[in-house]
């Protein structure tokens, strides 16, 4: 008779968890018995894809990317519509909303991240929605083909994705935003600018270093009102303001938490059985809200539990672009620079390009790209690789293609 395999559990249908197992598989597809719970009532789906099934550029079945045959055809154990919602250490089972008992040997927790709220008075007004899952897009389409005006307040990726889809759907849209900068934590302030002028020419209305004191409104949500007693009218009020990782469940079973779950090198917490991955964990006092580390945790935690212990995570620079059809954004590294650092600046206002590079010495450090970022990926190698720019340092603004002469003679 075979000795039965170990369990593992997965908290969390998301892509951290299932690009997780999808690497297990590879490496070891007979090593485990394999149950997934999922607080969404789908498969897991692309995330970053929300804006553009939001502005109707895609449908939902475009951004699957696990559908219920790839679980049935690896012999997962697949519970949708259904999270855990206790987790006992002592004994090793987890117990989900429904009343499913799940034994495990190995536990595997990617509950994500959950909206940051907007403690203001009236923020429990219906109309009021955030931007995170299929459920929330469906809300602000539906929305859409009722009511006129919307405010989305926030002006960072999401914000501006949001509001931006919303736009694409015939809502007069105004983009809040407390700082006076738009995608203050991924731009500075010329490449904001361009965008912000971007934005309008699209039709969104911009009230930037403002901050909303409340909502209003009898029955559903009627109007936003700002520090300077200004008002805002809107039918729907998207938060967009950031988020938090998701640690309740996992605080309750007693596993060591600060602003996440605390994981080491392999994304084991501090208990043994016990791994997390993705935006819910806290990993060298960061968090994580890109999808390259998430990736890249992923890939190590993946081979600890297959049992090829050899790999660690090691928190790296990570890029950002802006997926608003027809802008093109890209920023990475030390953008905004500072003592001891030098800027190479291209502005071309005839084509709307601006291009800012950051050096410290000769190695590159920081990029901001907007209105023509094909060169992003390249700068994003050189400043994670840190390697010495001097040969073409005079037409590093102009691209890869421009230095490649450089390059050939450099490497002769």
């Amino acid at each position: 008779m075979s000795k039965p395999r170990p369990r593992l559990v997965v908290i969390g249908n998301g892509m951290a968890g299932m690009r997780t197992v999808e690497e297990l598989l590879q490496l070891a597809p007979d090593l485990y018995d394999i149950s997934v719970f999922g607080a969404e009532p789908h498969g897991n789906y692309n995330r970053i894809l929300l804006s553009m099934l939001l502005s109707g550029e895609k449908q939902a079945d475009d951004i699957v990317l696990h559908p219920p045959v790839w679980y049935a055809s690896h012999g997962i154990e697949l519970h949708t519509g259904d999270p855990v919602v206790a987790v006992d250490r002592a004994r090793r089972t987890v117990r989900s909303r429904s009343g499913v008992v799940r034994s495990y040997d190995r536990l595997l927790v990617a509950t994500g991240s959950r909206p940051a709220p907007l403690p203001v008075p009236g923020a429990a007004l219906p109309g009021i929605v955030s931007f995170r899952n299929i459920d929330d897009v469906e809300r602000m389409v539906a929305a859409a083909g009722v009511y006129r005006r919307a405010a989305v307040i926030g002006g960072g990726l999401l914000g501006i994705e949001a509001a931006h889809g919303l736009s694409r759907r015939g809502m007069q849209v105004t983009l809040i935003h407390r700082s006076q900068v738009l995608l203050n934590q991924q731009l500075n302030a010329d490449a904001a600018r361009l965008l912000g002028r971007n934005l309008e020419g699209r039709g969104l209305a911009l009230r930037l270093g403002a901050e909303t004191v409340r909502f209003e409104g009898v029955h559903r949500v009627e109007r936003v009102c700002l520090a300077d007693g200004s008002q805002v009218d809107a039918d729907m009020v998207v938060v967009a303001i950031g988020v938090q990782p998701d640690i309740a469940l996992m605080q309750a079973s007693g596993i060591y938490c600060e602003r996440g779950i605390v994981v080491d090198d392999t994304l084991q917490t501090y208990d043994p059985r016990v791994y997390a991955v993705g935006e819910c964990v806290q990993h060298r006092k960061l968090t994580f809200g890109l999808v390259a580390p998430v990736w890249e945790q992923a890939s190590v935690c993946a081979a600890h539990l297959a049992r090829f212990g050899h790999r660690r995570y090691r928190s790296a620079q990570a890029a950002t672009r802006l997926k608003v059809t027809g802008i093109d954004l890209y920023s990475a590294g030390d953008f905004i620079g500072g003592a001891g650092t030098e800027d190479l600046v291209l502005r071309d206002p005839r084509r709307g390009i601006y291009k800012r590079l950051v050096l410290s010495g000769n190695r590159l450090v920081g990029a901001v790209l907007y209105g023509d970022a094909r060169d992003g990926g390249w700068y994003f190698d050189l400043i994670r690789h840190g390697d010495d720019v001097a040969p073409w340092r005079d037409r590093l603004l102009f691209g890869q293609a421009y230095c490649q002469p450089a390059l050939a003679q450099a490497s002769a």
